[in-house]
């Protein structure tokens, strides 16, 4: 049975996606913030690879179909830019300079551990894009000179980190700005990154924070409201016969 599905052109593309959808499914049964769904749906994968025996060519003959979203999918997130498009005009200044110093920590932050390491330039290379999207960074790291497979690994384990970490840690150190939590989780982990933003409200947790706000007032309202008192109706007076 497990050699027919394997040899099936489509068995890395069903298994890809039904991991996913499990690992969604247990995300929304235990909301603990380890339990992303891409990082359940990795481990998933090669658990079943690896107890069943599959080689990874086979799984990749379906899961390559996959690879071709990677190109338009960040596209998608242009819709959610276009509507805080007043923000981005408001806090340009800002925006730009924060963007800069993100860059400029992560660069830094691999040099460092680079000559601590004492590793080559290529793995510098390889592990400079670490926190742009994979679509991208697999061109840059291609035409650095770098290690393509070990970027991917690099961009993913960026992105699951921050996605896990991004709402302890704005937390940790109380930013409540909503387009300081955006800019700040979408340049440290990218696409996966700006889900969790996205989650934590269209503008990095103002939408959240505003219905809670509005679900109080809501409710004090309705607690002030004044209540009539009506006579009680005994059950008898309407089951009285003809």
């Amino acid at each position: 049975m497990m050699e027919f599905l394997s040899s099936s052109s489509y068995f890395g593309l069903a298994l890809s996606v039904g991991a996913y959808i499990l690992g969604s499914a247990v995300r929304r049964r235990w909301n603990y913030a380890i339990l992303n769904p891409l990082l359940l749906a990795i481990v998933l994968i090669i658990m079943l690879l690896s107890f069943c025996g599959i080689p990874y060519r086979s799984y990749d003959r379906g899961a390559k179909y996959l690879s071709y979203f990677l190109t338009p999918a960040p596209v998608c997130l242009a819709l959610p830019l276009y509507r805080q498009l007043h923000l981005l005009k408001k806090h340009a200044a800002a925006i730009l300079c924060g963007i800069s110093a993100g860059v400029a920590a992560s660069a830094a932050s691999i040099l460092v551990m680079v000559r601590c390491l004492g590793l080559s330039h290529t793995v510098y290379v390889t592990l400079l894009p670490k926190s742009i999207t994979t679509a991208i960074g697999m061109g840059v790291s291609a035409e650095a000179g770098g290690i393509v497979t070990i970027t991917v690994i690099s961009i993913v384990i960026t992105g699951i980190l921050g996605n896990i970490i991004a709402e302890p840690v704005t937390g940790l150190f109380r930013i409540t700005d909503p387009v300081a939590k955006g800019l700040a989780i979408g340049t440290s982990a990218h696409a996966i990154g700006t889900v969790k933003a996205l989650e934590m409200g269209e503008v990095g947790g103002g939408g959240r924070s505003g219905h809670g706000a509005r679900r109080a007032v809501c409710r004090r309202t309705l607690l002030k409201w004044p209540r009539r008192s009506y006579p009680a109706v005994r059950p008898s007076s309407y089951c009285k016969k003809p």
